[in-house]
């Protein structure tokens, strides 16, 4: 996946917003106003830092050399995902899993605004 086939797939989720908080290259993904998900637009190959269990962190960072502890974020709770070299359904799983944790974390006035 590059970062448009990226940047497309999370806008498919329910309620998501993009926006450019921190810089004019770092685009950010919320759902309920929280990150999840946080890619640079210069920086090759894409990558993109997604929010996921620490648990499986840890096995996805033993299995893939493509993922790493979030940069410049919680190492516990954020990966980088280099994507080039992984394929395109674990990459859409991750996100996935990302948008998932956080809208779990919303309460329930917002998910339900967000489900209508």
């Amino acid at each position: 996946m590059n970062s448009e086939e990226v940047r497309d797939y999370c806008l498919l989720k329910k309620g998501v917003e993009e926006s450019f908080p921190f810089d004019k290259e770092t685009l950010v993904f919320k759902v309920g106003n929280k990150m999840f998900a946080l890619m640079s637009l210069e920086r090759q190959p894409t990558s993109v830092n997604l929010k996921a269990d620490p648990d499986w962190s840890l096995e996805l960072r033993e299995e893939y050399s493509q993922i790493v502890p979030g940069y410049h974020m919680n190492k516990v709770h954020w990966n980088t995902v280099n994507v080039d070299g992984l394929k395109s359904d674990l990459i859409k799983k991750l996100i996935d899993h990302s948008y998932d944790l956080i809208f779990a974390s919303l309460t329930k006035k917002v998910r339900e605004e967000i489900l209508l």
